[in-house]
């Protein structure tokens, strides 16, 4: 194995936005993610709309070079971050650049240059906010009643990621809650659901105790329970899938899969059943 690979290859990466960067930080993990053993030390400015601002940025990218990553609409300052990073030979990309010169092309319509437009307290985002509420107020089964409301519930035994994927689901503006199935009673809770998209999350019995283990150990808990006894938990997993197959569910095994991979599939399924595009 060489050095490189053992250590990590290091590297300065500055994301500078006027608005809250976020874009930035999906594309850098996206294409970061593509290289192994390289890590980013990120220089994170957001919100930055002022020359002042701008020199501060500018004066860290000196201190520090690196890679520049962009999204900033104003021209007097996209200039400025441009010139300094040619004469610094510093390799300076505007990430959005591309992507809105094709859709102006193809709408032949202008941009609006707009500072953070993404981010505008339209409908989409009170959706988005409801949405977040009704996660958080439906979560581990609570308030089983008023689950009619939901777009989704998410049903499956205990650490198979049920609530991470119900906020991220909610981010996205889709009402989602959750019940965990402990016993026959909590199957009832959501067997009778006739709006919602009911899926069942599972994952393999063996990876499920390893989780626990790391909960209980995590709360100062070493005493051995049903929770991590092996045939206790199979028999879990098997009761939810039986469930899930009698009730025609879409099941989703989250054993090697991510939140945002889960979520995804999620809203493939919900979009398959409304005909819509979320």
């Amino acid at each position: 194995m060489s050095t490189t690979n053992r250590l990590g290859l290091y590297f300065h990466v500055h994301l500078v936005s006027d608005s809250t960067g976020e874009t930035l930080m999906h594309v850098l993990k996206a294409g970061v993610a593509q290289f192994e053993g390289v890590i980013p030390i990120e220089h994170f400015s957001a919100l930055m709309r002022s020359p002042r601002q701008l020199d501060r940025v500018l004066q860290s990218i000196e201190e520090n070079p690196g890679i520049v990553l962009y999204t900033i609409v104003n021209e007097d300052l996209r200039r400025e971050l441009e010139r300094r990073c040619a004469e610094l030979g510093t390799p300076c990309v505007a990430i959005l650049d591309p992507l809105l010169a094709t859709l102006s092309r193809y709408l032949r319509a202008p941009l609006a240059m707009k500072a953070g437009a993404q981010h505008a307290m339209d409908d989409d985002y009170q959706q988005r906010i409801e949405a977040i509420n009704f996660a958080m107020a439906h979560d581990d089964g609570q308030n089983v009643d008023d689950l009619e409301k939901a777009d989704v519930v998410l049903v499956g035994v205990s650490r198979t990621s049920k609530t991470p994927t119900c906020m991220y689901l909610a981010h996205r503006g889709v009402k989602a809650g959750n019940v965990p199935l402990v016993s026959q009673a909590d199957a009832e809770k959501v067997e009778g659901l006739t709006r919602p998209l009911v899926v069942g999350l599972t994952t393999s019995p063996d990876r499920l105790v390893q989780i626990r283990r790391s909960r209980l150990l995590g709360l100062k808990e070493d005493r051995d329970t049903s929770y991590v006894d092996e045939d206790a938990v199979r028999e879990e997993v098997l009761f939810a899938k039986r469930l899930f197959q009698r009730k025609g569910w879409p099941v989703i095994d989250v054993s090697r899969r991510s939140i945002e991979e889960t979520a995804a599939k999620i809203i493939n399924h919900l979009n398959e059943r409304t005909g819509e595009n979320l």
